[in-house]
């Protein structure tokens, strides 16, 4: 297997692989969709031209882009026309504040930023002067010649903390391991489908779902910013198979009242909602017999924990028969994925064994490969246990519940 969109591109090149959900207009009433698809041969030629517009900018192996941007097709290409110049993406969240916008750049030293439009005011407080616009690409002269870094092992993604801090790096190696467990995890396939309601500069819309499902050959639906009314449309209109999202996303699209809501969910095989999100939340879907698998994940590793007990093809074995009351169960969260290594640290910084309490930390070729910025910079959170931060309860079945 590889991370290689120009392979599948080969392989089915007519599949679709992003809807574009997005209301056509700016003020366009709830429930109305603008479908605009794009197929992996589209999405491959769209990265090739971006590519050759990044080169003809003077963008080569070893730089870094900045992508400052509400969710787009172009956000996804551009990351695989990096990966072919060797060069490294670094999504800037939108949701950032003019102040706050300026932190990861004290990590970051981009080489060009690359803006859509609508985000031209906070742009403007990035302290960094070489700039352009999406439509402005189109003014670019293609690079003639412009060749791909084959290293794995190079930055290509680097994601930055909720309030821009910090920031570390994935490569296409480490992409590709979480895209593996998520894929052994859930059962993504071809005929996945799934919405993606949360940012795409955010882990857990990215490395968690987005790039997942587009390694497993499944379809995104891709929506500017998440709205409930025109999530729901699409995804009864595309059969959607899996929903992940925070706490918003579940309480919001329960919150409808027309209908609209049960049929969204009659193709859905199962939930992902971040350990964040209240169980109680999720009694709807739970009512609709849809399986939920919890998530557990932090910035460097968005995906360590994830319930095990899908319908949806997935590898991971069920829990049934451990005889846990129905209180446990909804607390839990599950087991760590593939290639991904847990411990418990109690107090007095000593391992626990077997059940027990303690603070997370993490390891395994699923955590990211370094820092930028700040003291940990140049460290390999992928040879080293990383801190979490977060307390656990491990039962005696392996099964972890946020404490």
């Amino acid at each position: 297997m590889t991370l290689s969109l120009a392979r599948r591109a080969a392989r089915f090149p007519n599949r679709t692989a992003i809807v574009d959900i997005s209301e056509e207009r700016l003020y366009a009433p709830a429930e109305t969709i603008h479908e605009d698809q794009i197929t992996y041969e589209g999405l491959s030629t769209l990265a090739d031209w971006l590519g050759a517009r990044l080169a003809g900018l003077g963008i080569d192996a070893g730089d870094t882009v900045c992508l400052v941007s509400r969710n787009r097709v172009t956000s996804l290409a551009l990351l695989f026309a990096c990966r072919r110049l060797g060069a490294t993406l670094a999504p800037i969240s939108h949701l950032l504040t003019p102040v706050t916008v300026e932190r990861p750049f004290d990590a970051l030293d981009p080489d060009l930023v690359v803006a859509e439009p609508a985000q031209r005011d906070l742009v403007r407080s990035i302290p960094f002067d070489r700039s352009v616009t999406l439509p402005d690409l189109t003014d670019v002269e293609p690079a003639d010649r412009w060749g791909s870094d084959p290293d794995a092992s190079r930055a290509l993604l680097a994601l930055h903390g909720d309030n821009g801090q910090p920031i570390v790096t994935f490569s296409a190696r480490t992409l590709e391991s979480n895209c593996i467990a998520a894929v052994l995890t859930w059962g993504f396939t071809q005929d996945t489908v799934a919405p993606i309601p949360t940012p795409l500069s955010a882990p857990d819309g990215l490395v968690r779902l987005a790039l997942p499902v587009l390694y497993a050959g499944g379809r995104l639906l891709l929506d500017r910013a998440f709205d409930p009314g025109d999530a729901l449309t699409a995804m009864a209109a595309e059969n959607a198979t899996h929903l992940s999202g925070r706490t918003s996303v579940f309480r919001d699209l329960a919150g409808d009242a027309d209908g609209a809501f049960t049929a969204a969910l009659e193709s859905v095989r199962c939930v992902l909602p971040d350990a964040t999100v209240d169980p109680a939340l999720l009694d709807p879907y739970r009512d609709r017999g849809i399986p939920v698998s919890r998530v557990y994940g932090v910035l460097e590793c968005p995906t360590i924990l994830a319930g095990s007990a899908v319908a949806s093809g997935g590898f991971a074995g069920t829990d049934d028969g451990d005889g846990r009351d129905e209180a446990a169960e909804t607390a839990s969260i599950g087991r760590p994925v593939l290639d991904c290594r847990v411990r418990l640290v109690g107090s007095d910084g000593a391992v626990v064994e077997g059940a027990g309490n303690g603070t997370l930390e993490v390891r395994g070729t699923v955590v990211a490969d370094g820092y930028l910025g700040g003291e940990a910079a140049g460290s390999q959170p992928a040879d080293q246990w990383v801190d979490t931060g977060q307390s656990f309860e491990r039962d005696e079945h392996g099964r972890y519940a946020l404490e």
